[in-house]
């Protein structure tokens, strides 16, 4: 068996058995945080998949979990924020994928990692500067989360970055990042098929990884209570903090 799916999805067994744990790890991390499974995904997976077979295969994990999570979304989510950071995002989206195509992958995932773990540095301590979290910051936020979408697949992460800078309540902070993911797949999925990244290896790749994912979801979903609430944010900062960090060591070395 192991050696049938590793044989479907083009990489040798340990490859094969890296991913499926990676990718459970990643569907945890989305189930509590509604968000960075891209980032963990891409930040453990770089050295086994190039940039261009990631983007597409992280996009359909992507799909898979926030259909899982899309009731909850839809409660919590103030949608006048989901709809400013979409709009944003999708006009970022095909400049981020002409950048991936016509630069060297390092160069472009050290700078959106670099990007994000500064600006998580400032927010835990206090540096933030206020506009972030004002209107102005959310129509800046959605533009740079589209961008760093089309060259690492972390503007999940830049959108965290927002709400968390707004001080918008835990559940609702979750419900918005799963709504604007929700709806940046149908965006990105048009401009996944303009640029030609969406192949059958990808589809293949995604499906049989999609059981173990929402696998993670749900456990990382059910560890989520109100108790966990006054912690929220600073778990999220140090979450940031901890993948940029993994990702530009990786990258470096």
């Amino acid at each position: 068996m192991l050696v049938y799916f590793s044989e479907l999805t083009d990489l040798t067994e340990m490859q094969f058995i890296y991913c499926l744990i990676a990718i459970f790890v990643a569907g945890l991390v989305r189930g509590f945080s509604g968000f960075a499974l891209s980032a963990v995904v891409v930040a453990s997976m770089a050295g086994t998949l190039s940039t261009v077979e990631l983007i597409p295969m992280v996009y359909l994990l992507e799909a898979f979990a926030s259909l899982i999570m899309l009731r909850g979304g839809i409660r919590d989510a103030d949608m006048s924020i989901v709809w400013v950071l979409s709009i944003g995002s999708a006009i970022g989206v095909p400049i981020g994928l002409m950048a991936t195509i016509s630069l060297p992958f390092e160069t472009t995932r050290i700078v959106a990692l670099g990007l994000i773990l500064i600006l998580a540095v400032m927010q835990l301590f206090n540096f933030t500067p206020k506009f972030v979290g004002t209107r102005i910051g959310l129509y800046g936020t959605g533009l740079i989360a589209g961008i760093v979408s089309g060259l690492a697949a972390l503007g999940g992460m830049v959108v965290a970055l927002y709400v968390l800078a707004s001080k918008i309540d835990p559940r609702s902070m979750r419900g918005a990042l799963v709504m604007y993911l929700f709806i940046g797949l149908f965006t990105s999925l048009i401009w996944h098929l303009i640029y030609g990244i969406m192949d059958v290896q990808a589809v293949t790749r995604g499906i049989v990884f999609a059981p173990v994912l929402l696998a993670g979801v749900f456990i990382g979903y059910s560890l989520f209570s109100p108790a966990l609430q006054a912690f929220y944010k600073r778990f999220c900062l140090v979450l940031l903090m901890c993948l940029s960090i993994a990702g530009l060591l990786s990258a470096l070395t």
